[in-house]
Order: C-alpha cells, then sequence, then structure tokens
C-alpha cells in the first residue's frame, strides 16, 4: 500500500496527501532533485528511444521548426530518417514508454498516489538543442522530468486558449508566460491541466519525460458507456417481445410518435439499467481496456507448472470496485478472499507464493489463464 503520509523526494518534501491537496489541479509545483542519478541513469537512453521509435507497436512523432513553421511527422521512424544528433530544432515524442521499458515502468509507478485509474503513460522527448514543441497547454495533469541535458519552461495561467490554425501542432496563438525555469536532470515540473507552457532544449542530447494522466470528457465517457451498456442488453426473460397497440385508436395525425411507443422505448431502457453491476461493470472494462498498439506476449511453457509467486505484466492494467475485478478490458465477480487476493495484486502487482496459496482452486485457474495469456508471469519468468 502507498504511503500517503511520508514525505518523499520526488514532491520536493511534500508528503503525497499534502501535495494532493495543495496543488494537484490547483497550481504548479518545481521540484529540485526529485530522482537520484541512479535512478535516472537506468532511463532509456537516446539510442532506446530511437530502436522504439523505429517500430509499428510504438506510438512516435518527429517535431521540427524553423523561425515561425512548424512540422510534424507520425512514427514508425527509422534512425537513418532522423535528424543529426548535432543538428538543432527538433524533436522527437515517443509515447508509452512504460510499456516497453522496465525502468520506464517503475518510474510511473512512482506516481500511484493518484488513482491508477487516471494513469496514462510516460512520454519521453528527445530533443536537439532548441527543440521543442511549441506553447501549448495539456487537458490533464502532467508530470515534466528531467533526464538528461537542460530544458528551459516558460509557464503561465493564460485565459486566452485559442490556437493557430496554420499548424499541424496545437500550438497557442498569444502564448503570455508568467514565470521561467532551468531544469537539469533529475528536476521536475508539475503542472494543472490547462497551464500553458513551453519547453526549449538549451543543449543537445536534452531527454524529458512527461508523465500524463487520463482526464476523459463527459460526453465522450458517456458514448462509450452507453456503447458498452447497448452491446450487454439481452432481456433474458423476454428475448422477443415486440412493441404491440392492439386497441389503440385510428390517429387523425399519423406522422406523431405515438405515446405508448415512447413508454415502451423508456422501459427498454430503465430495464437495461436495472442491474445495478452494469454501470459499474462497463466503466471498469473501458477504464483497463489496452490501448490499440498493446500485445501481450502468451505463454509458451507448460501450462500446469505450479505459478508460485506472481507478478503483473508491465502492460495489463487491473482495477477493482465492491464487487468486480477488471483486469484488460474484462471484469469478474469476485467476494471473501479471493477477492481480498485480487484486490491485493491490483494495488502491489504482485503476490507472492504464500499468498497465492489462499486463493481457491477457481482463482487459481484463472490466474493460470492470465499467465496463459501473458497478463500475468510467474516470478520466477
Amino acid at each position: 500500500m502507498t504511503d500517503i503520509h511520508s514525505p518523499l523526494a520526488l514532491l520536493g518534501g511534500l508528503s503525497p496527501q499534502v501535495f494532493m491537496q495543495r496543488h494537484w489541479q490547483r497550481k504548479p509545483l518545481l521540484v529540485r532533485s526529485a530522482v537520484s542519478p541512479e535512478d535516472l541513469a537506468a532511463l532509456p537512453a537516446a539510442t532506446r528511444l530511437f530502436a522504439l521509435a523505429g517500430s509499428e507497436d510504438v506510438e512516435s512523432r518527429l517535431i521540427s521548426h524553423e523561425r515561425d513553421s512548424w512540422k510534424m511527422r507520425h512514427g514508425p521512424i527509422a534512425r537513418r530518417s532522423l535528424p543529426a544528433l548535432s543538428k538543432p530544432d527538433w524533436t522527437l515524442l515517443v509515447q508509452g514508454v512504460d510499456l516497453h521499458d522496465d525502468a520506464a515502468h517503475r518510474l510511473l509507478q512512482r506516481f500511484r498516489f493518484v488513482p491508477d485509474a487516471r494513469m496514462d503513460d510516460l512520454m519521453v522527448s528527445y530533443a536537439g538543442e532548441g527543440g521543442g514543441v511549441g506553447p501549448h497547454f495539456d487537458s490533464y495533469d502532467v508530470f515534466l522530468l528531467q533526464t538528461s541535458g537542460q530544458r528551459r519552461w516558460r509557464i503561465g495561467r493564460q485565459k486566452d486558449l485559442s490556437l493557430r490554425e496554420d499548424m499541424p501542432l496545437k500550438i497557442l496563438a498569444a502564448f503570455e508566460p508568467e514565470q521561467e525555469y532551468l531544469l537539469e536532470p533529475g528536476d521536475m515540473l508539475y503542472l494543472p491541466p490547462r497551464y500553458a507552457h513551453e519547453g526549449v532544449a538549451m543543449s543537445g542530447d536534452c531527454i524529458t519525460c512527461s508523465i500524463g494522466f487520463r482526464a476523459p470528457r463527459r460526453d465522450q465517457i458517456a458514448q462509450d458507456l452507453l456503447q458498452r451498456l447497448a452491446d450487454e442488453v439481452v432481456d433474458e426473460e423476454f428475448p422477443d417481445k415486440l412493441y404491440g397497440d392492439a386497441g389503440e385508436p385510428a390517429v387523425e395525425n399519423p406522422a406523431a410518435v405515438p405515446q405508448a411507443l415512447l413508454e415502451f422505448a423508456q422501459a427498454a431502457v430503465a430495464r437495461a439499467l436495472d442491474d445495478r453491476d452494469a454501470l459499474p461493470r462497463a466503466l471498469g472494462e473501458q477504464l483497463t481496456e489496452p490501448k490499440a498498439n498493446v500485445w501481450f506476449d502468451e505463454f509458451e511453457g507448460d501450462e500446469d507448472v505450479p505459478l508460485g509467486a506472481v507478478r503483473l505484466d508491465r502492460r495489463s492494467r487491473m482495477l477493482y470496485d465492491e464487487r468486480h475485478i477488471f483486469i484488460n478490458g474484462e471484469s469478474y465477480r469476485a467476494a471473501g478472499r479471493d477477492a481480498r487476493l485480487m484486490r491485493r495484486l491490483a494495488d502491489e502487482r504482485a503476490l507472492e507464493a504464500k499468498a497465492l496459496a489462499l486463493a481457491s482452486d477457481d482463482a487459481r485457474e484463472l490466474m493460470r489463464s492470465w499467465r496463459v495469456a501473458g497478463w500475468l508471469h510467474s516470478s520466477e519468468e
């Protein structure tokens, strides 16, 4: 479990509880030496980022600018297609590095004082001197960690968020910075949503990690959940029940929608929502759905080998509520000891063999199926 009351160097000596109360979605926070040099050294270097950018399974973008003009190219981007490292004014963005690199995944886990349901991914940018993506704003919270080189950040609480229409990027039309910071390796800047900012590499080999969080729009999440609910609608009691209007009078206004038909439709929708688990189940499945470019490596060993201690694959998303366990877009009803064990697995992302031995046969069989799918691994693997 996360200790939310102890001070963290990651947060400049603030506890997670104090940070969430004072800064989260409220105001920026600059932290000097948030991450140690030893931890920085384990994070992906330029050669690793270039290799990831060339993969079809990784989302990447190459951004360059000259004077007041910006260009963007989507990946995959082969190493030979990148500008010379000595060339200025270009940036390579590699999305979801935590899905492909253990050290990046471990870094992301250090921010789990925020609910996993809000966690998105870790993006890494590599920039030549002068490189950046222009003045912009994000609709979500972000931590900007400098891991190599220097980057100058200018930020401001900007009311005018209008964008330039002649650019392939979301560039602010009239950026008005209020503060300026120079970040060295290990320094980190937190910004709330819609806080305008511009980062410019002040040296070559400038690498910045962006820890971003999900902030679904209300209309988008409504559309997705309603679609999921619609896909699950099955009237088991009256599966073939049709609308009937026997005894209804002839109509003088044929284009008017019959009130009885409206009431039939309202009753059908209400019946679909009668299941109190329907909406929570749809939400949990939606929140754990893997991204489109996420693939799992299926287990090729002996399926009958005991699990022992287990750990979740770094690509697995696992959540729970009072009645369900959710993993990678699937949901399971859980109660009692099995539910407690599954919740512990979700929170700690691992279970020791002693704890797993307390699980029921059904629960162990379920986890064996997760191992086969590549969602979970025995610690010995």
